[in-house]
């Protein structure tokens, strides 16, 4: 049994963690604005607070509004994203204020993903921005799938979205542009 887009938009309204296919991995979301939903995910996963989670976006200008990009950390974000890349980037004052502290920890960066996946960016058009941490419990390897996420999460999540082709099963990687210079920090 698959949950559709309709029901994940709903669950994402009430606060509850979904289940979503990216490109790279099964992604659990819910809106960085909802702090109590943030604190049901990071719960779910038993992740330390402190420990920031990365948004997806639909969209350039979606995600732009949220970051202070410098014109070459605009260029190198147009130029990779959508893709398999997560950049982490200085929030700019609106996120600061809009999404619950747990999403940008101390640092108030932010890591940042446009999934190259037809579904995720169709539930992210209709949700907007959206957590995007791996279906996993904190240090466990994520999840390959969903039947997996589901014996481990079960109504704990509120829809399980699993149109469309699966996730690549590699994470993405993870490129720091809070310096002078791009710095990999994680490489798939």
């Amino acid at each position: 049994m698959t949950d559709g887009l309709a029901a994940a938009v709903r669950a994402v309204r009430r606060g509850l963690p979904v289940l979503y296919p990216t490109d790279t991995l099964w992604g659990l979301g819910v809106r960085p604005d909802d702090r109590a939903g943030v604190r049901r995910l990071y719960a779910l996963k038993e992740r330390p607070e402190g420990m920031p989670v990365s948004i997806a976006f639909s969209s350039y200008e979606e995600l732009e509004p949220f970051l202070q990009l410098s014109p070459s950390t605009r260029a190198t974000v147009r130029r990779w994203l959508p893709g398999p890349f997560t950049f982490l980037l200085h929030a700019s004052p609106r996120a600061r204020r809009a999404w619950a502290p747990a999403v940008l920890g101390e640092s108030q960066t932010v890591g940042v993903r446009i999934p190259d996946h037809p579904v995720a960016r169709a539930l992210l058009a209709r949700t907007g921005p959206l957590t995007t941490t791996s279906a996993n419990r904190h240090g466990r390897p994520p999840f390959r799938t969903v039947a997996a996420a589901r014996r481990a999460f079960g109504r704990t999540v509120g829809a399980y979205v699993t149109d469309g082709v699966p996730p690549s099963g590699r994470p993405s990687t993870i490129v720091a542009l809070t310096g002078s210079h791009p710095h990999i920090v994680r490489r798939s």
